[in-house]
């Protein structure tokens, strides 16, 4: 059963109806004693950063977070949530995985945010079994993670390289939006749902 961390995100609802569509359970994380209930965990998240790191601080969570064993999926903010630090807000994050986000720079020659659908490259990690290279996935961004390819599970294209997908132990975050992404992006969640560790 997956429990999904609420901190006033934004709207959630695309994912939750998503999961339902799948036959997934799950439920809403207010508090860390909530944490026990799950397997897995999704840090969902959409907008500034800084902003969601501040209502994440309000949760009293973050601790509780960091210390996690189980499978831990960040989506969009909120797999940029689990880096180092983002130039947005110039916001000091989780340090979950140690990378930055970065602004997309406007001498690229390209549309800011990076809104729309966007092929990836990935490796053959669980999360994307059954799932073809070049599949295209959902993206509404201004902030990328930077490419480290020792974190980088998928990479995607768009002025530069950047992370489309990260994992660090039981952590892992996807710049796309999985719940906006068709067959593929419920693949996704299908695989996070069964990962174990």
């Amino acid at each position: 059963m997956i429990g999904i961390i609420n901190y006033g995100a934004g709207n959630i609802f695309s994912l939750t109806a998503a999961l339902a569509r799948l036959n997934i359970a799950y439920g809403m994380v207010n508090n860390e004693d909530e944490l026990e209930k799950y397997s897995h965990m999704i840090i969902p998240g959409v907008g500034h950063a800084g902003a969601a790191m501040e209502k994440l601080k309000d949760t009293g969570l973050i601790e509780a977070i960091k210390k996690l064993s189980k499978p831990v999926l960040g989506i969009c903010v909120g797999m940029q949530l689990l880096t180092e630090h983002s130039e947005e807000g110039d916001s000091t994050l989780l340090n979950i995985i140690p990378v930055m986000t970065k602004k997309f720079d406007k001498t690229l020659s390209i549309k800011i945010p990076h809104m729309g659908w966007n092929a990836i490259q990935h490796t053959n990690n669980s999360l994307f079994k059954g799932i073809e290279n070049n599949e295209q996935f959902y993206f509404v961004h201004s902030y990328f993670i930077e490419y480290n390819p020792t974190f980088d599970i998928a990479s995607a294209d768009y002025g530069l390289k950047f992370s489309a997908a990260i994992q660090k132990n039981n952590f892992y975050g996807v710049q796309f939006h999985p719940e906006k992404s068709g067959k593929a992006g419920e693949l996704i969640l299908k695989n996070f749902s069964n990962l174990s560790l």
